[in-house]
């Protein structure tokens, strides 16, 4: 039915009624009482509706806490609608406070830095990755101009030239950041920035990998294509001779399976689809076969001691052979002949520990720390000499972080160096 119609039959029916009831008084009680009757129901319809539009005026100026009377006659309809509005209106704004709370949660959490600017670039809202990145507080900085907060040269000409469309790359408190402004709406811009230092870190990295990996490759394989072509060239060399280079490219062969098998190690250690998958180690056993390899690999030029006396663990058994394996021959690579070489198996402050104690060369200070990079090395020649890869280290590196271990290293030039492996209490395995 149409809303006109829906609003003005009920006024007509009761007008009419009105009507009808001054004709009954007009009939019984003459013109004059019947024309007071109607003045006086007038009068009372009049001040029910100016009741109503006080209410409805006082409701309208604070609608949160007034209360919306019923109503009468068509005003029942008006404040039900009102009435219903509100509650709509209170649903729309927990769904909008809800939602605003999500949005400001999501930011929070985000990586990059968000900040939102004016058209005149005062600072009206930034997240907690922002303030990292750009050395803002919002509490303390809402309200100023970004480029008063950042005053990076190469940043300020960014925004004033206003050449948006490339992002701008910063070197910003000692961090690498990818900076971009985005305008939105009419007078506002959100200011993006992106933390590349680590990405650049890993970049870096897989570039110094790729060429230390050649450079590793490259010598033995001239070593032995060297030999191949003399061979080629002079078939009649002396068998001695012969011999002598076939040993060499034997030796050089087998340094570039070592490095080849030591790096697809690395990448299967680094590697989301191996996870560890823990067995009990027999550290007895396994304490046994390092000892073992360290005697073969020394050939009888060290003293080389075992000592166990702790518990079995949990873990890989395979990857800590690797790992203790690596610590226990650069333990033999780096002690000169007739020194001695420790391996310990204990507890200590209810943790278990591996310890390699030698009475080698040792390290200076400023190498302890990039031991565990790949192909570092502290003294590339000797390197060389003892057939390393320069990978070892790396690998330990990367077992014990697979099981939650923590690798110590303590050294004293030319008096030796002492490698501490020391595991969670919860590594202890539990009949």
């Amino acid at each position: 039915m149409n809303r006109r119609l829906v609003f003005w039959i009920p006024v007509a029916l009761r007008l009419m009624l009105l009507l009808a009831g001054a004709g009954i008084v007009w009939y019984f009680f003459g013109p004059i009482v019947a024309l007071a009757a109607i003045v006086g129901a007038m009068l009372v319809m009049l001040a029910t509706q100016l009741h109503y539009l006080f209410q409805l005026s006082d409701w309208l100026d604070n609608p949160s806490s007034a209360k919306l009377p019923d109503g009468w006659g068509a005003w029942t309809g008006i404040f039900s609608r009102l009435y219903k509005l509100r509650r709509d209106d209170e649903k729309n704004q927990a769904e909008l406070t809800e939602w605003l709370a999500r949005f400001r949660q999501a930011m929070r959490l985000l990586p990059d830095g968000v900040a939102i600017m004016d058209d005149v670039l005062f600072l009206e809202w930034c997240n907690p990755a922002a303030e990292r990145h750009l050395g803002l507080d919002l509490e303390r900085d809402k309200g100023m101009r970004v480029t008063n907060l950042v005053r990076t040269p190469a940043f300020i000409d960014y925004i004033v030239l206003g050449r948006y469309e490339q992002p701008l790359t910063l070197s910003l408190r000692e961090r690498k950041l990818i900076v971009q402004i985005i305008p939105f709406e009419s007078r506002r811009q959100i200011l993006v920035t992106h933390d590349a230092t680590e990405s650049e870190r890993v970049e870096m990295m897989r570039r110094d990998f790729i060429a230390n990996a050649s450079h590793e490759l490259r010598t033995p394989l001239t070593v032995i294509n060297g030999f191949l072509e003399i061979a080629f060239n002079q078939p009649s060399l002396e068998l001695q001779t012969r011999m002598s280079h076939l040993k060499l490219m034997i030796e050089q062969g087998q340094r570039m399976q070592n490095l080849v098998e030591d790096m697809l190690t690395l990448t299967r250690l680094e590697s989301v689809e191996y996870p560890l998958r823990p067995e009990r180690v027999d550290i007895r056993t396994l304490m046994e076969q390092i000892q073992h390899e360290a005697m073969a690999l020394s050939a009888g030029r060290h003293h080389i001691s075992l000592e166990v006396d702790g518990p079995d663990i949990k873990g890989s058994t395979d990857e800590l052979r690797s790992a203790f394996g690596n610590l226990a021959s650069n333990a033999v690579r780096y002690t000169p002949e007739q020194g001695s070489i420790a391996l310990a198996w204990r507890m200590k402050d209810n943790r278990p520990e591996f310890v390699v104690k030698d009475t080698g060369i040792g390290i200076r200070p400023e190498h302890i720390s990039r031991l565990t990079e790949r192909f570092y090395r502290v003294d590339k020649s000797r390197s060389r000499e003892t057939q390393g890869t320069g990978l070892g280290l790396a690998i330990v590196k990367h077992v014990l972080l697979r099981h939650d271990a923590t690798l110590s290293i303590d050294s004293e030039p030319d008096k030796g160096t002492t490698f501490t492996v020391k595991f969670p209490g919860k590594s202890v395995y539990a009949e």
